[in-house]
């Protein structure tokens, strides 16, 4: 096993500053120039490692916080695998120089967009998806022809130290770097002047790199979180909705940037979708006495996080709101049961803060612009859920509201499209990813204009400004 950098105080900062000016150097002499083909042999290398070590991958992410198989194999495997695969048959596309045309007063002269790497970058990826989250973007980095330093997440120290030794397998230090520790490193290496950040995390956090960056004026994709609701309307099939309801939001134990925080049901279907809802969640998960030995159902990663999601039942229970269902809880398992409440006031946390656990509010409505209004007096979310066969009440929320996404009639899973971008918009994230769009995240676009010798329209216009020079921009501004 490699050397680990751990977090201690004793880490100094001239190592990261090392490892940068390495990478730099190594981007400026070999990487910049490669070719496509050697970009798709760096992707081929990851594939065939990931696919060689999936029991290893899954192994670790169980030891870090109980994960069940097929979700590892659903949502942190084959999203990458997916990502490879579209990086390799779009990439010479991709990176294809594109001629635009300027009209008329650009005649002789020709236009060009040419797709170049920004060159070192630094990707920090959070816990709740601990391999899918740091391999995903790097895919992207790779495919620019970026030279990365990878911190993964110290929360999930297992998957942190796996893909710690894969990097260190497959590629040179000053080509692709992992890091590893807590919060002291991510400090350390965000001092540095990276050329560009890619950071999946809370908002809280992506305000800390946000901040950091100015510093060295380095752009940023900030991948946050956000309230998301969900509408269920009176036209929508209310088993189907509560089936994938329950699944989206119960999945990986709720530990989703994507999971429903709160759902507006109308008042004719709420007490219909209650009872679906509990029908659902027996079939997937079964009885709540038998839920701690289901190992179709996760746990909360850490005693911190437990802690945190329960308060924010505890707070949602004292302001108002009744459980229907679950609220058992074991917190030296780090363990709460699936947890649905009704009738949830305004003033619930759950309202207000991201849950990121295994809770799901319902409050019903009347009126579907209280909700609209609802939506709208709180930071934009990452996505909006809509369950409804009323194209009408679809197209008034889609034209009132602002988010990063909206999946009709289903969750979550908009996130797996290989060509819909990925990301937020103001609190919930700024910058795309996924596909071309993560590829579009590491690369410039650099702007390259061929001008004739001799003759131009420029040169129409140039001093001493004539009566002639005069009448000519006046046509220019009239008729160009």
């Amino acid at each position: 096993m490699p050397t680990i950098i751990e977090p201690t105080v004793a880490t100094p900062l001239n190592e990261f500053q090392r490892l940068l000016q390495a990478q730099q150097t190594h981007f400026k002499s070999i990487v910049r120039g490669t070719d496509v083909s050697l970009r798709i042999d760096k992707l081929n290398r990851l594939k065939k490692w990931i696919i060689s070590h999936q029991d290893d991958i899954r192994k670790a992410i169980f030891e870090d916080f109980c994960k069940p198989e097929p979700e590892v194999d659903n949502f942190d495997i084959k999203p990458v695998l997916m990502e490879i695969e579209q990086a390799k048959t779009h990439l010479a596309e991709w990176t294809a120089p594109r001629n635009v045309s300027g009209g008329m007063l650009f005649t002789g002269a020709s236009g060009q967009i040419v797709y170049e790497p920004k060159g070192v970058v630094l990707i920090i990826a959070p816990w709740n998806f601990p391999f899918m989250l740091a391999l995903g973007p790097l895919v992207s980095a790779v495919a620019a022809g970026c030279c990365v330093v990878l911190k993964p997440s110290e929360v999930t120290p297992k998957t942190a130290e796996l893909i710690y030794r894969m990097i260190d397998e497959l590629f040179k230090e000053e080509e692709i770097a992992v890091r590893l520790g807590d919060a002291q490193v991510s400090q350390a290496l965000l001092k540095l002047p990276f050329d560009h950040i890619f950071f999946t995390g809370s908002p809280k956090i992506g305000r800390v790199v946000m901040r950091a960056a100015a510093d060295n004026l380095t752009s940023v994709t900030l991948e946050l979180g956000g309230v998301n609701p969900c509408i269920i309307d009176e036209s929508a099939d209310i088993r189907d909705t509560a089936e994938k309801m329950i699944w989206g939001k119960f999945f990986n134990c709720g530990q989703s940037c994507l999971s429903i925080n709160y759902a507006c049901v109308h008042h004719r279907v709420y007490d219909r979708l209650i009872r679906e809802l509990k029908a659902a969640l027996d079939r997937m998960y079964g009885s709540a006495e038998t839920m701690s030995e289901n190992p179709d159902y996760g746990r909360i990663v850490n005693k911190h996080h437990f802690e945190r999601v329960k308060s924010l039942l505890d707070g949602s229970l004292e302001a108002g709101a009744e459980c229907i269902v679950g609220g058992e809880y074991d917190s030296n398992q780090s363990f709460i049961t699936p947890t649905i409440l009704k009738d949830v006031p305004d003033d619930a946390p759950i309202m207000h803060n991201e849950i990121f656990g295994p809770l799901l509010g319902l409050r019903k409505y009347k009126d579907l612009q209280e909700v609209i209004d609802l939506i709208n007096a709180k930071p934009k979310p990452l996505a909006i859920y809509i369950f409804a066969s009323n194209k009408n009440m679809i197209n008034t929320v889609i034209n009132n509201t602002l988010a990063g996404a909206t999946c009709i009639n289903d969750t979550t899973i908009h996130f797996s499209h290989p060509n819909l971008p990925f990301g937020g918009v103001g609190q919930s994230g700024m910058g795309k990813a996924h596909g071309h769009h993560g590829f579009m995240a590491f690369t410039n676009e650099r702007s390259v204009l061929r001008q004739r010798r001799g003759l131009t329209s420029f040169k129409l216009v140039y001093p001493p400004y004539t009566a002639k020079v005069k009448q000519t921009i006046q046509l220019v501004m009239k008729y160009l």
